[in-house]
């Protein structure tokens, strides 16, 4: 019989802050409630499991203890390019954040969108004009080096058994239906990139964990700009995870700085809420987990 789904007026909230989960056709699931579900439910976040973009997002919201429900996307089928998603993200991207009706999208806007909105109960922007412009600069290197190079190794490494089972005229309608990223696919194809993009890549993966070394020791620590968490650690955690979640997290251990960083980020009280189970590739690819073992 399946499982049925209905919205109920109020519910209980606790940790993880997590508090819902749609998937793509809006189904609820029954839970046990005692706050007004209009205080709580101010935030739907239509995202991605396994969306590294997503993960950003998800951190901040547990970090902050901001409850909220998700709307599942489903990436592989398409979720992020019909018409009622495109209606919030003509981008065909997620994550998309609707708080109270206002949609913000971008993971890098979302997330400090949610620092301006909510500073309390712990801000992740540094007070100082000066290093509040740091961060940001740093935000910008991690969206143009590791956040666009890591994508290179997960599809070569964890997609590509899918798209080369496909069909070419399969890979080339799933691959058009993607507008921000049609040309990294098709560039892809069904047989993945060669060993050069791959080189590359994880060449830059390399000139990241140089930089993060680099603001870890200019500020001292053990974050990358000092002694408390911000919006770039933030930024860069889910390439960092998503590296050794494809098996390729010896790239550090030469690296203690790195080493520590990454204890860090994953003994933090938001990390485990943000990666629930699916939330990694080796949740969902049998051929990932086993490489892993």
């Amino acid at each position: 019989m399946a499982k049925s789904y209905a919205p109920e007026p109020r519910f209980k909230c606790a940790w993880p802050m997590r508090v819902g989960s749609r998937d793509f056709r809006g189904r609820v699931p029954v839970l046990e409630r005692e706050t007004p579900w209009d205080k709580i439910m101010s935030f739907m976040l239509y995202n991605a499991p396994q969306s590294t973009c997503s993960q950003r997002v998800r951190f901040v919201l547990n970090a902050k203890g901001l409850p909220f429900a998700e709307t599942k996307l489903d990436l592989l089928e398409g979720d992020q390019m019909k018409p009622e998603y495109l209606r919030l993200n003509p981008n065909g991207v997620v994550p998309t954040l609707d708080h109270d009706g206002g949609i913000v999208i971008d993971s890098a806007v979302i997330i400090e969108y949610l620092d301006e909105v909510f500073r309390d109960p712990v801000s992740f922007t540094p007070k100082e004009p000066v290093k509040r412009a740091a961060m940001r600069a740093l935000m910008r290197f991690i969206d143009e080096v590791p956040a666009a190079a890591v994508r290179v190794p997960t599809y070569n490494i964890a997609f590509l058994p899918r798209f080369a089972a496909m069909s070419e005229e399969e890979f080339l309608a799933f691959a058009n239906s993607k507008p921000l990223r049609r040309e990294f696919m098709l560039a892809m194809g069904r047989t993945g990139f060669p060993q050069k993009d791959m080189d590359a890549s994880l060449d830059r993966m390399s000139r990241t964990y140089t930089r993060m070394e680099e603001a870890i020791a200019a500020s001292g620590g053990p974050w990358l700009m000092g002694k408390d968490i911000s919006l770039a650690d933030i930024s860069v955690m889910p390439a960092i995870v998503r590296i050794d979640d494809l098996g390729l997290g010896a790239a550090w251990d030469k690296r203690p700085k790195i080493a520590r960083w990454f204890d860090a980020i994953r003994a933090h009280p938001a990390f485990k809420p943000t990666y629930y189970f699916g939330s990694l590739l080796t949740d969902r690819f049998p051929h990932l987990k086993k490489k892993a073992g």
